[in-house]
């Protein structure tokens, strides 16, 4: 049954009985190995734009060739200037309400094609509490849309108030290590060409990971990997590749775009919350009472910070058939 974008009542959304699953790719990755909603290290910042760092960068080296001569006036000074680099949180919100109906019927299994009417089988039924049920599973879904944002996110200061703030995305975030792949397949050139780019703009490579959807997944491991030496056993799940310039994991993403191979330097990436005053950082609370149904709502202001975009580098336009 496809989900409604309303309140939840007897007749939308049934209370069926049976086992809990959630189904498809819905796992965020990124979003839990760099703390996840909840963790140490999130980062509270005190309004909704926020520094990422402060950075600068040297000259190219060369050999001076300064006489005694020379010596004795000095030379005209350098000023190394630095830059700021500037990120957003955002809103996350979401309503859930549900009649007093729907959360009377706690047992529903079928509707009975003659009449409409539910059967009920009020034992066994892992969501009893309807209300409790739809909080959890608008919470994954800010999950889910925080893991989407956090890759993919296009930047949008709020200049008033009709105007939405917009975080940008570790992938958005890329300019100066991002290679094209031009639609061709992925190959470990471009892993070279990628990690040497990275290499030669100074990423620090202390934490990294290499985040892939299923087919370039599928593409890394055909690439890196190799059969083992058993008659029983056979295939391939590369976990972790050694580059020349640090030891890589490799992570399923499924939020990550199909034709894109991101890696990250988790070292320098935190959630970033500017909490309501009285309220916190990601919050429910109830909605005012206008009939027969209980309403809230769930509300946080998020971003991310992911360091120097210098630290972190991208392929794009891979081939995806």
């Amino acid at each position: 049954m496809a989900n409604v974008n309303a309140a939840t009542t007897a007749w939308n959304s049934p209370n069926y009985t049976g086992t809990l699953y959630l189904i498809g790719a819905n796992q965020t990755p990124f979003l839990n190995m760099i703390g996840g909603l909840e963790g140490g290290k999130v980062r509270l910042v005190s309004s909704m734009q926020f520094a990422l760092g402060s950075t600068y960068a040297l000259e190219s080296a060369a050999q001076p060739a300064i006489t005694e001569t020379a010596s004795l006036t000095a030379p005209n000074p350098w000023t190394y200037v630095r830059s700021q680099d500037v990120n957003t949180c955002q809103i996350f919100q979401k309503q859930v309400s549900v009649s007093y109906l729907g959360q009377s019927l706690a047992g529903a299994i079928t509707a009975d094609p003659n009449t409409g009417l539910a059967n009920l089988d009020p034992e066994g039924n892992q969501a009893a509490d309807e209300l409790s049920f739809q909080e959890k599973a608008a919470l994954r879904q800010i999950a889910l849309e925080v893991e989407y944002t956090f890759l993919n996110g296009v930047y949008q200061q709020a200049s008033d108030a009709g105007t939405a703030a917009k975080c940008r995305g570790i992938i958005t975030a890329c300019a100066s290590n991002a290679v094209d792949a031009a639609e061709a397949a992925l190959s470990k050139d471009l892993i070279d060409q990628l990690m040497r780019t990275m290499a030669d703009n100074g990423a620090q490579f202390t934490n990294v990971v290499c985040f892939v959807n299923a087919f370039q997944k599928q593409k890394l491991s055909a690439l890196y990997g190799y059969a083992p030496a058993d008659r029983n056993v056979g295939g391939v799940n590369i976990k972790q590749i050694e580059t020349d310039f640090c030891e890589m994991g490799v992570v399923w993403a499924p939020q990550v775009p199909a034709g894109s191979l991101l890696v990250a330097d988790l070292d320098v990436c935190h959630p970033v919350f500017n909490p309501v005053p009285a309220k916190g950082a990601l919050f429910i609370e109830d909605l005012s009472k206008t009939g027969a149904s209980d309403s809230r709502q769930i509300y946080g202001q998020i971003g991310l910070d992911y360091g120097p975009e210098e630290y972190h580098g991208v392929i794009t336009n891979l081939a995806t058939s």
